[in-house]
């Protein structure tokens, strides 16, 4: 390995350039640090390139009350978020908040919605959960022209819901930080984390960058890096496919959870979920259901060519919740890690990027810390 080391000594070094890690660098650059993002080259699991684009609220928190109320936080300053970004880059991230639809195919989808947020409702001690469930002719009304298959019964509808342009988020918040004195470094995959009298050095392929902390936002990496520094999260990979229309008119006046158009007109079709390992090869076999199904909610979808499609690892705890966490053994190392990425962007930039610079942690983060996971393995 080279014997250099990055320009100058840094205050946080971020391990991890998709979702998480720019989200939390600008927030931890408008609190006056010296902050550097290390990423790796683009031969690696791309989670936040693969991403559908959501910004969703119903549905999060199974079991985890406190999710629930981080995710609507988020949503609740994502306009702040996205107006600066484009302020400052030019960048439209496209956020929306028109609300956003669940629909429901058959009387055993209903039901099966409605006692899962009804769970969720109740774990939160019967607190507001907006949440609300349509027949079929208020979605109709929802929808209007849109042509809804015979086997759609209903829908669930949350007005927090809404949805980015992925791609454009991340070029945004790249732009931003680095435009506002962050230093980016690609192709330095961190191989170790080591204590080095008051700091860390991050060990990496181009050499060796000090900090006074350093965050683990690395998705799929934590599971390497996170062990010796006290942080031993279980991560898995999820795999999901996500297929894209040709272009046509506007006629989705809201994202579902499974359609999401977007404003050049192209409609984007998902969301599967594969136990399949570390393997992001995409499965026709699912790529079929997912047409199979758009066609059953929409039958006018039959008529549109797909242009795309792809398959990306989700980054999922055992309970699908979020981690945010400062080592007991090695203080000032944090991981942060969760499959909503997109949704948490506007949160991880404004309130989770403090805790890391030394505020108090959030009320929030008493339920999402690594010892749950002791916890569920004895229960």
């Amino acid at each position: 390995m080279p014997d250099q080391t990055a320009p100058g000594n840094f205050d946080v070094a971020v391990i991890g350039g998709g979702m998480i890690g720019p989200a939390l660098s600008l927030g931890l650059l408008e609190r006056n640090l010296k902050v550097c993002i290390l990423d790796e080259g683009d031969d690696v699991l791309r989670v936040a390139r693969g991403n559908f684009g959501l910004v969703w609220f119903q549905g999060k928190g199974f079991g985890m009350p406190r999710y629930v109320e981080w995710t609507r936080r988020s949503a609740t300053l994502y306009p702040e978020f996205a107006a600066e970004l484009k302020e400052h880059t030019g960048v439209d991230v496209g956020h929306a908040n028109p609300g956003g639809l669940e629909l429901l195919l058959g009387e055993e989808e209903l039901a099966h919605r409605q006692r899962y947020i009804g769970q969720i409702y109740q774990q939160g001690g019967g607190k507001e959960y907006e949440v609300e469930f349509l027949d079929r002719k208020q979605v109709e009304e929802m929808l209007p022209g849109v042509g809804l298959g015979e086997d759609v019964v209903g829908a669930s509808y949350s007005p927090i819901d809404g949805h980015v342009n992925p791609l454009f988020l991340l070029r945004a918040m790249h732009t931003r930080f680095q435009q506002a004195g962050g230093t980016y470094l690609p192709h330095h995959r961190v191989s170790e984390v080591r204590k080095n009298g008051g700091a860390y050095d991050v060990v990496t392929e181009k050499g060796i960058v000090s900090a006074a902390k350093v965050v683990i936002a690395a998705g799929h990496g934590l599971r390497e890096l996170g062990p010796p520094l006290g942080l031993d999260i279980p991560i898995r990979p999820q795999r999901g496919h996500i297929l894209v229309t040709e272009r046509t008119k506007q006629i989705l006046p809201m994202p579902i959870s499974s359609f999401r158009q977007t404003v050049e007109g192209s409609i984007m079709l998902g969301v599967s979920a594969e136990e399949a390992g570390y393997d992001d090869t995409i499965n026709t076999g699912t790529v079929a259901k997912i047409a199979e199904r758009a066609a059953r909610t929409i039958p006018a979808l039959r008529h549109l060519n797909i242009v795309r499609t792809w398959a990306a690892l989700r980054v999922l705890t055992p309970d699908k919740c979020p981690v945010y966490a400062e080592s007991e053994t090695h203080p000032g190392i944090y991981a942060v890690a969760s499959h909503s990425g997109v949704t948490l962007a506007a949160v991880n930039a404004k309130v989770a990027s403090g805790w890391i610079a030394g505020d108090p942690a959030p009320e929030q983060f008493d339920a999402f810390g690594v010892e749950r996971f002791d916890a569920q393995k004895t229960a």
